[in-house]
């Protein structure tokens, strides 16, 4: 692992950490529709397109475990399933598909709402509880538009990072 690797890697640490705690600290925030976003999903699916395969997996993994230990899910849930997600993230974005704007907000679409609505599906739905569609509509829907918002921003962020550290490492 080459120093600038390390730091990109740190660097890469200290945004979920700053994310993680922004998204945790209540009224930090303000909440629309009553709901906080999800800022780790949106972080984590933007390192996954500027990393390899496995450094994206490992920070999905990461911030999978962050909203493990934040959102009191079972424990790996979230790990799961994110970890997989970066991972092909970054198959399609070394092999497939272009890194830009449109790609990313595509992904942070398709990732928010897959990993949203799994939740819903696995806390609310098989739980048995009596409205699930209202909390779906009411609860994750706009914490899905909300976190959705952050993509943009995160997707700069780490895309700046990973251009200026690789091109000093060059």
């Amino acid at each position: 692992m080459s120093r600038y690797q390390g730091i990109r890697f740190f660097a890469y640490f200290l945004e979920i950490l700053v994310l993680f705690m922004v998204q945790e600290t209540p009224g930090l925030l303000p909440a629309v529709f009553g709901v906080r976003p999800t800022l780790l999903i949106p972080a984590a699916l933007s390192i996954a397109f500027f990393e390899t395969e496995l450094s994206g997996m490992a920070f999905g993994v990461l911030c999978g475990l962050f909203l493990d230990f934040g959102l009191g899910s079972a424990f790996g849930f979230h790990a799961l399933f994110l970890g997989a997600m970066c991972w092909l993230l970054g198959c399609l974005a070394a092999e497939l598909i272009r890194t830009n704007l449109l790609t990313a907000i595509l992904a942070g679409i398709l990732g928010i709402f897959l990993m949203l609505s799994l939740q819903w599906f696995f806390c609310y739905l098989l739980y048995g509880y009596e409205f699930p569609g209202y909390a779906y509509v009411r609860h994750y829907l706009p914490r899905m538009g909300y976190s959705l918002l952050f993509m943009p921003l995160t997707y700069y962020f780490n895309r700046a990072l990973a251009l200026f550290l690789r091109e000093r490492e060059d």
